[in-house]
């Protein structure tokens, strides 16, 4: 059947995909508005499928925190390239996304994409149709939710990265600038753990090995290993650990020593650092 320039670009419309796109769809669907529809979702989980092995290195990293700054929901959508983590559909469906994770409140990525969006499309879904319409691979790279007694967030300047900072002993005071400066830190020096206890024991492990290692190749006595190699790992925790580290604004105090000064008792429990790319 001939296919019109009006119902092509009725269905342009309506599902937002390329002229070309959807004069094929409903040529194939005999001029079926809702069949065409359904093949052009068929064809976005097609190119979803062909870019499964893409990398993914460009996007957006999305934050939101509740109005008393006690849990924050981060999101990081990732796409191939730098124009289309531009692109308005890009980020209107990111911003969608975080915003049914704020309203909805749930514990896993599984359990998002499981969810709908206000229009009612499930988000995994949503996502596919994306894809097929911009012909490139769209994932939800991490979702992250904390709560604490603070939660202070960041998102670096280029919109990849963003940073989580939950803090307790917080004592009624205001807490925002010290906790982006503690942010803006983790950002920057990609610490492993908020403190040595809280380092992966396998971690450990790997440095005290590289440590000894190390010493010998440099030709120190066997029997010195083990002792060289936990002074080694010291250092470790001093530059990898993040209530260790020093503060980058000023080398003279550590991140453990900068908030106790500000509040006596404040601390990190836990952070997220996530970047795309």
């Amino acid at each position: 059947m001939s296919i019109s320039a009006a119902d092509v670009n009725k269905l342009r419309q309506m599902t937002g995909a390329g002229m070309m796109d959807c004069k094929k769809a409903l040529t194939e669907t005999n001029g079926d508005f809702e069949a065409a529809i359904d093949f052009l979702r068929k064809k976005g989980q097609k190119v979803s499928a062909a870019r499964a092995d893409n990398a993914t290195s460009e996007g957006m990293v999305a934050i939101k925190v509740s109005a008393d700054g006690k849990n924050a929901k981060l999101l990081a959508l990732a796409c191939e390239t730098e124009p289309v983590s531009k692109v308005e559909d890009f980020k209107n469906l990111g911003n969608s996304i975080l915003e049914v994770a704020f309203s909805k409140n749930p514990s896993t990525k599984e359990e998002l994409l499981a969810l709908s969006l206000a229009d009612g499309r499930v988000i995994a879904e949503a996502i596919v149709e994306l894809t097929g319409k911009i012909g490139e691979k769209i994932i939800i790279q991490t979702y992250e939710n904390i709560n604490a007694e603070q939660v202070v967030p960041y998102v670096h300047s280029n919109g990849k990265l963003g940073v989580l900072v939950a803090l307790k002993g917080v004592n009624g005071k205001d807490v925002q600038e010290i906790g982006k400066d503690v942010a803006m830190q983790i950002a920057a020096m990609k610490p492993v753990a908020v403190d040595k206890d809280d380092v992966d024991p396998t971690m450990i492990q790997r440095e005290i090995e590289i440590g000894k290692e190390q010493a010998r190749a440099e030709g120190k006595p066997e029997a010195m290993l083990e002792k060289i190699a936990l002074g080694k790992l010291n250092k470790f925790y001093k530059d990898s650990t993040l209530l260790n580290q020093e503060f980058v604004k000023d080398g003279s105090k550590t991140i453990a020593q900068l908030l106790d000064g500000h509040t006596k008792g404040l601390t990190v429990t836990s952070f997220r650092r996530v970047q795309i790319g």
